[in-house]
């Protein structure tokens, strides 16, 4: 008898324990968009990865876009890559920069306006130039280059999140374009006098800035 009370007993006081053990589930979607119920909430990484996939193609880079750490050295140390066509030196600096992680804009050297902009940054028509805050470096060596990336507070490894898209390049100077203007009537051609006029010139497009390699 007293086995049976004592049997009784621990039966009843299993009772609230079973009770209050319920299983909570989480209605969410997945990455694909899809509904799914589970046990188990869906993690801060997944979270951040269907906000990407809703918010689409990512975006050329911004500093929001950025590690903090990253953002903080960014914003204070901004890079600027000023390059110019068939520059094999500007190639490899771009390299470098891209392979490090390096956020930067880079600047094009194409038209005269563009290399009037460059000799008034830089005092001369020497490409590449890298400027890093207002510190310039002009022609590329990678070894300074490194030094001065880490002197200010960039890592010596990529850090860069995946969907990070650097900006496209852009030239120095941004020309309008010009307001077409209105044909006049045509003239009646001239009477021929046997003179033969000169015909202008064709521009040349070699190198129009100037640029030193």
């Amino acid at each position: 008898m007293q086995h049976l009370i004592r049997l009784f007993i621990v039966l009843v006081s299993s009772v609230p324990m079973l009770a209050t053990a319920q299983t909570t589930i989480y209605k969410q979607r997945d990455s694909q968009g899809r509904l799914v119920f589970s046990d188990r909430p869906i993690s801060l990484d997944a979270q951040a990865s269907i906000a990407r996939a809703a918010a689409g193609p990512a975006s050329e880079g911004t500093s929001t876009d950025l590690p903090p750490t990253l953002r903080d050295v960014v914003s204070r140390y901004p890079v600027t890559l000023y390059t110019a066509k068939d520059c094999l030196p500007c190639d490899n600096g771009r390299k470098l920069l891209l392979a490090r992680g390096i956020p930067h804009s880079e600047k094009t050297v194409l038209t005269p306006e563009d290399g009037q902009a460059l000799t008034k940054l830089s005092g001369g028509l020497s490409v590449p130039l890298l400027t890093i805050g207002s510190q310039q470096l002009k022609g590329f060596s990678e070894t300074s280059w490194t030094d001065y990336l880490s002197a200010a507070g960039y890592p010596a490894r990529n850090t860069l999140p995946a969907s990070y898209q650097p900006p496209a390049p852009r030239p120095m100077v941004e020309l309008a374009s010009p307001i077409p203007a209105e044909q006049p009537e045509e003239a009646a051609p001239p009477a021929a006098t046997g003179t033969v006029l000169p015909q202008p010139s064709s521009p040349t497009t070699q190198n129009p800035a100037g640029i030193i390699f």
